[in-house]
């Protein structure tokens, strides 16, 4: 913001910008809603961050994030303790949430490994997914990391770790999406397609 904005109306912008996905130009519109908001509002605004930042944990099961000791899918007797999907974050619990299809229980790793950025196997929760399929039951193991160099490392590290142990590792398929048309599809897209073509 320009030299002539008053200084904590550009710390405001700054601190949006420090989002992900929010671009400075975002920002500044979002520093601006501000000011045009009440008093009241901005307190209820600024409480729902403080209180969701106090309140928000992880579960001590999946480590998903919830604000109870254990997280309303880990609680529910429905579901089947028997599989794990293990995800990159728990934005990606939603997702698979709102599909209604799946009836396991999850685990969150909070992120991928990535020696680059010095993310190695213990800022991740996998000493955490080791220790619940060490107290038994659990028969599969679904990696549902993204398709990315990261996700495929993580998933072929925690594979290593958990064959040994005689649980079922599985990933997800990976291809052209329902609807796709072929001469639009890149060639990576293509390869994953016809490696995990099924049956007809």
């Amino acid at each position: 913001m320009a030299d002539h904005n008053a200084l904590p109306l550009v710390i405001l912008a700054e601190k949006f910008a420090s989002l992900p996905g929010i671009g400075m130009k975002s920002a500044q519109r979002l520093a601006y809603h501000v000011m045009s908001m009440s008093s009241e509002e901005v307190e209820d605004f600024a409480k729902a961050l403080t209180d969701a930042k106090k309140n928000v944990h992880c579960c001590k099961c999946c480590q998903n994030l919830t604000e109870r000791e254990v997280c309303p899918i880990c609680d529910d007797p429905e579901r089947d303790r028997s599989v794990i999907c293990v995800v990159e974050n728990p934005k990606d619990v939603t997702a698979f949430e709102r599909t209604r299809e799946y009836g396991g229980v999850y685990h969150v790793l909070h992120g991928l490994l990535s020696p680059m950025d010095g993310i190695t196997p213990d800022k991740l929760r996998v000493k955490e997914l080791l220790a619940r399929i060490a107290e038994g039951g659990v028969e599969e193991v679904i990696m549902a990391t993204n398709p990315t160099v990261e996700g495929d490392a993580t998933a072929m590290y925690i594979a290593g770790l958990l064959k040994p142990m005689g649980i079922k590792v599985t990933r997800l398929a990976f291809g052209l999406p329902v609807g796709g048309i072929l001469e639009y599809a890149d060639e990576v897209t293509l390869f994953k397609a016809l490696e995990n073509r099924n049956d007809m």
